[in-house]
This record gives structure tokens, sequence and C-alpha cells, in this order.
């Protein structure tokens, strides 16, 4: 029987909250079974960009990494809030380790090609080391990566985290039953945006592309969804999306995808 494998990917909006944050930790220390985290961490570091200085450029919702930036987000990303995160998951009798894409070569990257936007020094993932990965699995330690990579020739990557935990999920579900959750601040999948309570609650293809046609799925769930079906199609049993509540066992209120 193939062991299962939970990937939860957190966004700023948790990691910003302490409070919000240690209940999350608490949660996914909880989960049984083998597990990853991955975490973003955006709008801190555009917080310390500022206090240094820095002017943070975005486009379309992305940033623009120029070298000052990739020193930022490498500081923050990589050093203060994967520490912190580890640490407080420590504290919850999860052995965690810390992890950009780099460590033991976790993540293989390529630097974007500049077409209409030069986006500097941002990622976009060729490969995962799973066997690598899985070894650490197997030692009963809690990767949790940070949202970069690398090109194998010495230069880090600024990479989105929802990219980063799909493709986490599809390359680590060549060895076990993995099931991939996006948390964020609603419930799941709304009806409604006014509404926190009109989830869907399950969404396959046919119910997606209904969804799309009313309009219902647009802006910034969008790519979201995009990422959920592109690891489904290569392999990854489902995808969660909703309140880091839903890691909760009692929780049902959340949007479940499958195909």
């Amino acid at each position: 029987m193939t062991q299962k494998l939970s990937i939860v990917k957190i966004g700023g909006n948790v990691i910003e909250n302490s409070d919000e944050l240690t209940k999350f930790l608490k949660l996914f220390a909880n989960l049984g079974g083998y597990k990853i985290l991955v975490h973003g961490g955006g709008k801190l570091a555009t917080q310390l960009a500022t206090k240094l200085g820095i002017e943070s450029k975005m486009i379309g919702g992305r940033r623009i990494t120029d070298a000052e930036t990739l020193e930022v987000i490498t500081m923050v990303y990589a050093g203060l809030t994967n520490k912190n995160i580890v640490a407080e998951l420590q504290a919850n009798n999860c052995s965690a380790i810390g992890l950009s894409g780099a460590d033991g070569d976790a993540i293989q990257a390529r630097k974007r090609p500049v077409k209409e936007i030069d986006y500097g020094f941002a990622g976009d993932v060729d490969g995962v080391n799973h066997k690598m990965i899985s070894k650490l699995l197997e030692a009963d330690l809690t990767p949790v990566f940070c949202a970069m990579t690398h090109d194998g020739h010495g230069q880090l990557l600024n990479t989105n985290a929802d990219t980063i935990a799909s493709e986490l999920a599809i390359g680590m579900s060549e060895l076990y039953d993995t099931t991939l959750y996006y948390c964020f601040e609603k419930k799941g999948v709304l009806i409604d945006v006014a509404d926190d309570d009109s989830v869907v609650k399950n969404i396959d293809a046919a119910k997606y592309q209904q969804l799309l046609n009313d309009g219902i799925i647009a802006d910034g769930m969008l790519p979201k969804l995009e990422n959920c079906f592109h690891a489904l199609h290569k392999n990854v049993s489902k995808v969660c999306i909703g309140h880091h509540s839903m890691l909760d066992s009692k929780n049902e209120l959340f949007t479940t995808i499958t195909l």
C-alpha cells in the first residue's frame, strides 16, 4: 500500500498574523503521516525592502526580482520566515527541517526567459528531487520549503509558492499517494465572494468548466485552479482549497478538487 503524503501551502495572510500562524502550525504538526510545508512571505519581504530603501516592483501581481530584491527575499523567505516556522514546529513536537530548493538540490529551476516583461531572477520549476526529499521524510523529518529554487549553476531564483507546492506534489506523487492543500483566508472556492459560507465543496473537470462559464472562478482564483488541475493531471490524488482549519478532521467546509 502506497504511503500517504500531505503537501500544505500557506500564504502571507497566515504568516503575518502570529495568532493564526500558531493555530495553523498546531494543526499542521498534528497531521498524520508524511507531510511537507510550503510557504511564501511576500509582504514581509516588501516591508523589509522599504526599510532598506529598495523599491518593490510588481506587475500583474508578480514581483520583479532584481539583484537587490533577490537578496531581500533570500533573507526573509529562507531566513527569518522559514526559521521562525521551523522553530515553532519543533515546539509542537514536529521535527522540521527548513529548506530552499537549493538545499540538497531539492528543486531545480531555470531563470524565466524575457518576453514582454523581464521578471529578473524569477524561476520556473524544471524538476523535483523526490528521492532526496523521500529520504528526509523516511528519517521522520518534515521539510519546510520557502519560495526559492536554484538553477544548478549557483544562482538562486524567486519562485511562486503555489507553483512550488504543485510541482512538489507532482514530483512526490511518483512515490506517495499525495494530497495537496492550498490554505488561504477564505473557506474554499465561493459561489458568492460576499458569503464566506457559499463554498463549492466538490469540483471536478465538468464543474470547473461550468464555474468558469458562469464567471464564478476568475481573477486570482484562476491561476490557483489551473495549478490544481495541472497537479491532478500529473497523478496527484486530490487537491483541497480552503482556510487552514480544513486540516482539522472535524471541519468539512472546504473545496476538494478531483478529476
